[in-house]
């Protein structure tokens, strides 16, 4: 490629928009911002009001985060992979080192599918019979690409979901999960809590 042809300097990278920082999300209106964060400029965030974010926190590109109503809450060391979607209404927390990979879907409210109600939220909420309620992932959870969680739902401390899982109950602390809809499949190692206590350690020292 000649020196022509390349994109011109000084302007922005369309095929790498980069991510917004810390001090750039201050001024947004988000209801708090811990030190070192990162959200990518392609992200779409509704609800700016509703939302928590705590410190080393990365948010990668084509996220949507809807949250004009409900509340999210983002502890401390959490990744949202690209293209991951967060549906709000019914509240939605991630607690420390808990991380979401590619394309994870979490609803905290969702229609009736059974024809019992309309759907959508084009119809009046009176025509709607919706189910909300909080999803909660405790720390060192994790969720595989392309996994689905439904609300009112816990997934427990050191929770290990694998991809394309669909999580349609609690999922109890320290398992590895996978299926459809996710089953316990074994007992996840806690040495990664000794990796942990060194991070925080080193952190304290610096």
């Amino acid at each position: 490629m000649s020196g022509s042809d390349r994109h011109p300097a000084g302007r922005s990278n369309p095929f790498d928009p980069g991510y917004f920082d810390t001090t750039e999300l201050r001024d947004f209106g988000f209801a708090a911002v811990g030190e070192n964060v990162k959200i990518a400029r392609n992200c779409t965030i509704i609800g700016l009001q509703n939302i928590r974010i705590g410190n080393d926190v990365r948010i990668d590109g084509q996220v949507v985060i809807a949250a004009h109503t409900g509340s999210l809450v983002l502890g401390d060391h959490i990744h949202i992979g690209g293209s991951c979607y967060l549906g709000c209404a019914g509240g939605i927390e991630l607690a420390d080192f808990a991380g979401l990979s590619q394309g994870v879907r979490i609803y905290s409210a969702t229609d009736d599918y059974s024809g019992g109600a309309l759907t959508n939220p084009t119809v009046p909420h009176g025509y709607l019979k919706l189910k909300v309620g909080p999803v909660v992932l405790g720390r060192h959870a994790i969720v595989g690409s392309g996994s689905v969680i439904l609300p009112k739902i816990a997934v427990g401390e050191g929770v290990a979901v694998g991809a394309l899982s669909l999580v349609t109950k609690s999922l109890p602390d320290w398992g590895i999960y996978a299926g459809t809809p996710a089953r316990r499949i074994h007992s996840r190692s806690k040495e990664l809590l000794a990796f942990e206590a060194r991070l925080l350690a080193e952190r304290t020292v610096s």
